[in-house]
């Protein structure tokens, strides 16, 4: 243990530990930057379709990436999902089962097709879908599953899929966060019927702002390019005969632009790299993690391999004596910004709420009143654990950073070793 652990708190009145300070991320190569120069100057931006060299390059390679499977790029990782959705044939009055611990893309994608979401609740420790609360809640409206890969890490996905198979249902992997994760050695997104990411600046593949579906079904990659692309990519070789008829451009208009579409295939050369790098830096900060009393790893199952988008962590209050807030203000003041993600249960936000909602319309109460659902926080009692007790933090340290883990580790050993001026301090504020 270091001597800052046993220093007065930054807190309290003394000095802080210093700054934890993520890397530059996302960054480009110099090739790269050089072939966004060139699409600007030729002034090349739109992505209509796979007659575009950048977005035929792109695809191609995530589908390579993915072993085959059809990928359509997307403007965003929530167009994805509703994509996948739609290429589903998921639509109104169709119960999607998915998890309330999360961001609110998993939910507004369902929404958005005028679906139905129904929540189960989650493994208090890990915050993944629970195979077992989402069986108990298939009804004979149940048509599809959508669990999501939170922080990076797999759900499991043996048996959401096999709940598929005996329920005759569709499922949709969330992989926003999990680029790179993997499920018995096969990555997230090659389990489902279809799955989406999201590719923004701060995920692990980042771009700008960007997404893509990825299916095994050709028919659902047509049928989403029918309702979110440019005149149904039709266009492309291969487009369904049968859909030829029905071509408008009454479409969400989710296409990519040329330069996000460059970056993901350039992006992608490096992934496997940098996940190593991540995984490299949780593993020794494990080790120099491992003898704190407060603060605990939750355990993931031993066939899922995280690719860790955020790192999170467990915080003992009961043990402690205090909340994890003060916990986390104290922490804060050391230079360390961890928070918890998830504030709340997405099914306990007012916008849901269709009987007791007042503020602007939405689009879905209707069918919300429709189903009857109701919403309740005590059906997610292991969400409302977590959400109490999590502890995250952004996690871009894609090569080793030895001397920021230590960093990391001081103020956290700090911070514990002060916990009776802590529990003092709690006390006064009342």
């Amino acid at each position: 243990m270091s001597k800052a652990s046993v220093s007065k708190l930054a807190l309290l009145g003394g000095r802080p530990v210093g700054p934890v300070e993520q890397p530059v991320f996302p960054y480009f190569t110099e090739r790269a930057l050089r072939r966004v120069e060139r699409i600007l100057r030729e002034g090349r931006v739109l992505g209509f379709s796979r007659g575009v060299p950048e977005v035929r390059e792109a695809e191609e390679a995530l589908s390579r990436h993915h072993g085959g499977r059809h990928v359509l790029t997307t403007g965003s990782g929530q167009s994805s999902l509703q994509m996948a959705l739609s290429g589903l044939d998921i639509a109104e009055g169709d119960e999607v089962i998915t998890t309330p611990y999360s961001y609110g893309a998993s939910t507004s994608c369902i929404l958005q097709q005028n679906a139905i979401p129904v929540f189960a609740d989650v493994n208090r420790v890990t915050g993944l879908i629970d195979p077992k609360s989402i069986e108990q809640r298939i009804t004979r409206r149940t048509r599809a599953i959508l669990p999501v890969h939170v922080y990076g890490h797999p759900a499991e996905m043996t048996a959401i899929m096999r709940l598929a198979r005996r329920h005759d249902l569709v499922v949709v992997e969330d992989c926003s966060q999990s680029h790179g994760a993997t499920w018995k050695g096969d990555l997230t997104g090659n389990f489902g019927h279809a799955a989406g990411f999201s590719c923004m600046g701060g995920k692990q593949l980042g771009t700008t702002e960007a997404g893509y579906m990825v299916t095994p079904d050709e028919d659902v990659y047509w049928r989403a390019c029918l309702n979110s692309q440019h005149l149904g990519r039709d266009v492309d070789p291969g487009f369904p005969a049968e859909l030829r008829p029905i071509v408008d451009s009454l479409v969400y208009t989710y296409r990519i632009t040329t330069v996000d579409a460059m970056l993901l295939a350039e992006q992608l050369k490096k992934l496997p790299r940098e996940i190593e790098g991540r995984r490299g830096n949780i593993a020794m900060l494990q080790d120099l993690l491992a003898n704190l009393k407060y603060v605990a790893w939750p355990r993931h199952s031993a066939h899922g391999g995280g690719s860790y988008y955020m790192w999170s962590m467990l915080f003992r209050s009961a043990r402690a004596g205090i909340h994890r807030d003060t916990f986390l203000e104290a922490i804060h003041a050391e230079g360390l910004m961890m928070n918890n993600y998830v504030k709340s249960p997405i099914n306990t936000w007012p916008r849901l709420q269709w009987r007791t909602y007042r503020g602007p319309r939405t689009t879905w109460h209707g069918n919300l009143k429709r189903a009857g659902v109701t919403y309740r926080a005590e059906d997610v009692p292991n969400c409302l654990d977590l959400v109490e007790h999590g502890l995250q933090s952004i996690f871009r340290f894609y090569k080793p950073a030895k001397a920021v883990m230590q960093r990391i580790a001081d103020v956290l050993y700090k911070v514990e070793s002060n916990i009776d001026a802590l529990r003092a301090y709690e006390r006064a504020k009342g």
